[in-house]
């Protein structure tokens, strides 16, 4: 496939409206959305009442900083169906995260949801690149994960054929590939490496498949992990954001003519970047806590839901909507060894700046009397089998300590030693500390 920047009429209006435009429509739908919420969901009317706002105190969009946030508790507290704004049976869909850390945090969609759902994850598969009649294989998990079947419909959308493969099997995932030919993968970009490691299990040079663009999201991933995938599987690697509790999938999705951060799809989701400690709204351009208030959503408005993604807010580029910066951390999956902050994302680009290395690797937190200790398990490429391991170790102990500010161990394993994700999203932390 010849991916080809596209021609202004080939964009939606919207994506090339002047800011004027843009934010008068983004007041309209923000008044709707907090009107909507206050009026049919019991917890956003206890919560603006208790904060003394009303919906009518949205003169502006400067004015949504007066409203109250939304987190995962107040979804989990609602559990399962208390933050719907429609009835039940308006629902035609639900989704759920995996709970794993508590009771999952359900999402619900009527059926203009999903058809507006379908019509931004197509908008960021043209975006990426995509056009119809294109082949894109599916590499999320389908089911309540919201990734799969996102992707899925979304690529439907655009007049793409859809190859529904899911997650794992990956032997399976390389034979397709290899037999049906498709233009286009999306998947987690970990899962993207275990695929090219599975080619070259096989034999077979990633670089010859037929895939040119990867559509990757899910999971934070860094500069570094692009170019290593763009260089081992020979194609465009772009970012697609999105999380469960705002939509999924398709929130915001990089421009191929640019692969500058992802595009966010303003006419739709509301972007607040706030101090993490404060709360206090920031300027663009400033290192924050990422914020979305949904513009059009029916079952599940969200006000000001704290994504717990640390990022920026940039200026447009190819489309008239701001984009946002790589994610460089978590404000809630941060690590304090001993006093210093670290985010899994700053180990990885040390990683794969070193050519001995795969991108794989883990972090393990372990805690002896009071003090934590990081070691960071790492694993050799195939062809790197027989190096230096102790060279290597002395490397990256050196890079993490004057870099980060960490003292680390280092484990340095033969290839495919570090535990691999079958469907999505990699382990990359492993925290024994006692709770």
């Amino acid at each position: 496939m010849t991916v080809k920047t596209p021609a202004p009429g080939d964009l939606e209006p919207i994506e090339r409206a002047s800011r004027d435009e843009l934010q008068a429509l983004q007041l309209r739908r923000l008044q709707w959305s907090l009107l909507h919420a206050y009026e049919h969901v019991p917890h956003y009317r206890k919560a603006f009442d208790a904060k003394g706002v009303h919906p009518s105190d949205c003169r502006s969009l400067a004015d949504l900083a007066k409203f109250p946030f939304t987190g995962k508790a107040d979804l989990r507290a609602n559990y399962p169906f208390g933050m719907f704004a429609v009835p039940r049976e308006k629902v035609v869909r639900i989704h759920a995260s995996s709970g794993t850390t508590g009771k999952p945090t359900v999402v619900a969609y009527t059926q203009a949801d999903i058809d507006r759902w379908a019509d931004l994850v197509a908008r960021s598969i043209r975006a990426a690149g995509g056009r119809a009649g294109d082949m894109v294989h599916v590499g999320y998990g389908y089911g309540l994960f919201t990734g799969g079947l996102g992707a899925h419909y979304g690529a439907e959308k655009l007049g793409c054929t859809v190859i529904p493969m899911g997650g794992g099997q990956t032997e399976k995932q390389v034979q397709l590939i290899v037999d049906f030919k498709p233009d286009i993968i999306m998947c987690t970009p970990s899962y993207m490496q275990v695929i090219v490691e599975e080619f070259r299990r096989q034999g077979m040079d990633p670089r010859e498949m037929s895939v040119k663009v990867g559509i990757f999201g899910a999971e934070p991933w860094t500069e570094e992990m692009r170019r290593d995938i763009e260089q081992s599987a020979g194609l465009d690697a772009a970012d697609i954001y999105g999380l469960s509790e705002v939509m999924g999938p398709g929130v915001a999705s990089e421009c191929i003519e640019t692969k500058d951060g992802p595009c966010i799809w303003e006419d739709h989701f509301y972007p607040e970047i706030i101090d993490p400690q404060t709360g206090e709204v920031l300027p663009d351009g400033s290192e924050g806590e990422l914020v979305f208030t949904t513009l059009s959503k029916e079952a599940l408005p969200i006000v000001r839901y704290r994504t717990r993604d640390l990022t920026r807010l940039l200026p447009p580029t190819a489309r008239s909507m701001r984009r946002m910066g790589k994610i460089v951390g978590r404000s809630d999956d941060m690590l304090i060894i001993r006093g210093v902050n670290l985010f899994p994302t700053q180990v990885e680009e040390i990683v794969l700046q070193h050519g001995k290395l795969s991108g794989q690797y883990q972090l393990v937190v372990t805690r002896q009397g009071r003090l934590d200790d990081l070691e960071v398990r790492v694993e050799l490429l195939p062809e790197h089998v027989n190096a230096d391991r102790e060279t290597i170790t002395g490397e990256l102990r050196h890079r993490i300590k004057t870099l980060i500010g960490v003292s680390a161990a280092i484990t340095v394993g033969a290839p495919d030693s570090i535990e691999r994700t079958l469907v999505g999203k990699a382990r990359r932390v492993v925290d024994q500390r006692p709770k």
